[in-house]
């Protein structure tokens, strides 16, 4: 099996191992490109230098590099204020115990930042395992109650964690999707590599946002630029890290976040042949805007 199928195939196995079965949702409002197995989709996000969301590109403003190389783009839409699905995922491990409200008060300040007639959420919590805690709904009343229901104890593996939530929001989702990681930031317990699973939730197009909501021993600013391997995995997926250790700061994130999801290019390749990943780069023909877009994706086989 290549590398690339191996991964996919142990993000899918965590994904389906919790204990609420998800139900495929359709969405009839969802942008729909031609057949997933035609094109490689890209969802991209730009800022200015001021950091706001820039919504008025056209298919000539962007490039698009596969493994260095350009590609046309052969289908484009840009999407905004459709309807997103969140993955809302805390760390249930046993340094989180002194963070519970704090992860309480995150998951409330993101339901109403969602609106619950177009938006949905799925809930899970993770120490050593992913425990799904509630399936996608828009039923935040349902949330809200799951929400005190997470425990908090033993060891972390929120590597993992991540690759099986982002197999779940890939199987029960379509475009507009995040996996939101509320945590402390250690982990000590997962089998993958921040890396791999950085290849997992690229190559299936999930964005993985991390709040950080313990105080970090580097600047604020620095943390949030960097965030060690936990912020590389962010962005080889295209989310973000946040260093977001005051109440101010996570709204501040949280309200990022959801202005990331409505407010997305949407970027079709065709993609290459062959076996192994392949990097991806999404530029603008305009220097000072910063794109962000996933980092890989795994071509189809002519096996």
């Amino acid at each position: 099996m290549h590398a690339s199928a191996a991964i996919l195939a142990f993000a899918l196995t965590l994904a389906l191992s919790g204990p609420v079965p998800l139900h495929a949702q359709e969405q009839d409002d969802q942008p729909r490109f031609r057949a997933s197995v035609d094109v490689v989709t890209i969802a991209a996000v730009v800022r200015d230098k001021q950091g706001r969301v820039v919504p008025t590109l056209t298919k000539d403003d962007f490039t698009v590099l596969d493994g260095g190389q350009t590609r046309p783009i052969v289908e484009f839409q840009p999407d905004s204020n459709g309807p997103i699905s969140v993955a809302l995922l805390i760390d249930g491990s046993g340094s989180m115990r002194q963070s519970s409200a704090i992860s309480k008060r995150v998951g409330e300040t993101l339901l109403n930042l969602l609106n619950a007639r177009s938006d949905d959420v799925a809930l899970m919590s993770f120490d050593t395992r992913l425990l799904r805690l509630c399936e996608f709904t828009n039923d935040f009343a349902r949330l809200r109650t799951g929400l005190n229901e997470v425990e908090t104890w033993g060891a972390t593996s929120i590597y993992d964690a991540i690759a099986g939530a982002a197999g779940v929001v890939d199987q029960t989702t379509r475009k507009r999707r995040a996996v939101l990681v509320v945590t402390d930031g250690s982990d000590n317990w997962s089998t993958y590599s921040a890396e791999r699973v950085a290849w997992i939730a690229s190559t299936i197009d999930v964005p993985v946002y991390v709040l950080a909501v313990t105080a970090n021993t580097q600047g604020a600013s620095d943390a949030q630029a960097i965030g060690g391997e936990l912020g590389d995995l962010a962005r080889a997926s295209g989310g973000e890290y946040f260093a977001a250790d005051t109440e101010t700061r996570q709204a501040m994130a949280l309200g990022r976040i959801i202005e990331d999801l409505r407010h997305q290019y949407l970027i079709a390749i065709e993609p290459a042949r062959g076996a192994g990943l392949r990097s991806l780069e999404i530029r603008t023909r305009k220097p000072a805007l910063k794109v962000r877009a996933r980092q890989w994706y795994a071509p189809r086989s002519d096996e």
